[in-house]
């Protein structure tokens, strides 16, 4: 069966195995000159998202294959002379586990420092409102404020000197005009590996 024909089988195996099988004959393969591993790597997400195990491409396994890279290619390998299907199977299923579990607590810790912000601000609903924008990009002007909240500059301006003063963002460097502010605490759990 070719591979093009084996992505598209179902209910023949549980997806998450089929999908390191197909990550396995991806590489194999290598069809371009460039590029094999990270459009290998975005597959994965792909083919989760068409089985409806994942809603948004949130699966990020490139962090665990760095982390275990030796591994990774030895075990591809080792498909490839010894047919030793089993070890790679499990060395995926292991990265898409922890990869996973980090995700979660990750998401978790956002939804904490969301919450723990939501309540600084409850009395001030603009510049609460500026938390969800927050998690998107933990950066953030005056100018961004404005689109998202849908108000004037000088309101902007305000909402985001209240995140300011509650010690939710801080400016970064010296500019008086186009200043950019900073979620650290975001950022630093966003970064967490």
């Amino acid at each position: 069966m070719s591979v093009e024909k084996f992505v598209h089988e179902r209910d023949a195996m549980p997806d998450l195995v089929q999908c390191a099988l197909i990550h396995e004959q991806f590489e194999a393969i290598h069809p371009f000159l460039d590029g094999n591993g990270r459009i290998g790597r975005l597959l994965i997400p792909l083919f989760l998202i068409e089985r409806k195990r994942l809603t948004l491409p949130l699966l990020y396994i490139s962090d665990y294959i760095d982390e275990h890279r030796k591994d990774y290619y030895d075990l591809l390998q080792r498909v490839r002379t010894h047919g030793d299907w089993n070890a790679w199977i499990r060395y995926f299923l292991t990265g898409v586990e922890r990869i996973s579990r980090r995700a979660a607590d990750q998401s978790s810790k956002l939804l904490d420092i969301r919450e723990r912000h939501r309540e600084k601000m409850k009395d001030k609903p603009r510049a609460a409102a500026l938390l969800d924008e927050l998690l998107k990009n933990p950066y953030i002007a005056v100018s961004r404020a404005q689109k998202a909240l849908g108000v004037s500059n000088p309101t902007a301006r305000k909402a985001v000197e209240l995140l300011v003063e509650r010690g939710i963002v801080a400016p970064l460097g010296s500019k008086r005009w186009g200043k950019v502010y900073l979620s650290k605490e975001i950022l630093e759990a966003i970064e967490q590996k």
